[in-house]
């Protein structure tokens, strides 16, 4: 299909089933922790997944890429991200699998049915408030700092859109896993399994992938830590094995 590639555009290549993404350098492209997101998050197969944020569209695709569910949808408040996201979508000849809607997480219950998904995925911004930005509207900003939502927004989100058993991963900084943790615990999201990632063995970790199901159980799985980089800067096996599989789903 025919997709247009607008001025300061760029079309990436995703290195899975021959995905590419359309993405513009002047606003906020993913990074590792949106493919860490999308190979942690457990989704469900033959069910519907909603990425709430979702940018460009980059994790959706990613789990499609892993059979991860039958059907998903991106939801986005920026105008140009949603715009590249669906562009991507068309691209990758995936219209039947992704929907991407325009729109604000805050007002979720005006555009989707309470219980309507199986499993929720988020990359939300990790920076509380727009403290010392000289611009706030920025689409960087937006991506990186609470400016047009906050981490409850987005918990309260997910357990308005998740079924009864359904699951909610993100990926977080590890400075608010406290708040993280009392969050999903107040709207009935019991977190289960937690994945901490550090650049180097001697590093302390600087993310954090937790998945919590709704009304499950007070027990919680974690994982062995993820070490990104060897001390040569190429990426540890541990690593790779995550990127490995795309092209043999």
């Amino acid at each position: 299909m025919d997709v247009i590639i607008k001025d300061n555009e760029r079309l990436d290549d995703l290195q899975c089933k021959g995905y590419r993404i359309i993405q513009n350098p002047d606003m906020f492209c993913f990074g590792m922790d949106a493919v860490l997101l999308a190979d942690f998050a457990t989704g469900k197969k033959g069910g519907r997944v909603m990425d709430l944020g979702t940018g460009t569209g980059v994790i959706p695709i990613l789990m499609e890429a892993r059979n991860k569910a039958a059907h998903f949808t991106g939801l986005e408040i920026q105008n140009e991200s949603a715009d590249m996201a669906l562009r991507s979508v068309m691209y990758n000849n995936l219209g039947d699998k992704i929907d991407i809607v325009c729109g604000d997480i805050k007002e979720v219950d005006t555009l989707f049915k309470r219980e309507s998904f199986d499993a929720v995925v988020s990359n939300p911004p990790y920076i509380s408030g727009s403290h010392g930005l000289e611009n706030p509207s920025e689409p960087k900003n937006i991506a990186r700092h609470e400016i047009l939502l906050t981490l409850e927004d987005v918990v309260k989100a997910a357990a308005y859109l998740l079924k009864v058993g359904g699951s909610f991963a993100m990926v977080h900084k590890p400075f608010r896993l406290a708040e993280i943790i009392r969050l999903l615990s107040s709207y009935r999201l019991e977190p289960k399994r937690m994945l901490l990632v550090q650049p180097y063995e001697d590093k302390e970790p600087n993310m954090v992938l937790i998945e919590a199901f709704k009304g499950g159980n007070s027990m919680i799985k974690i994982e062995p830590t993820l070490v990104v980089y060897n001390r040569d800067g190429s990426y540890t096996d541990e690593l790779l094995l995550r990127y490995d599989g795309y092209d043999k789903q």
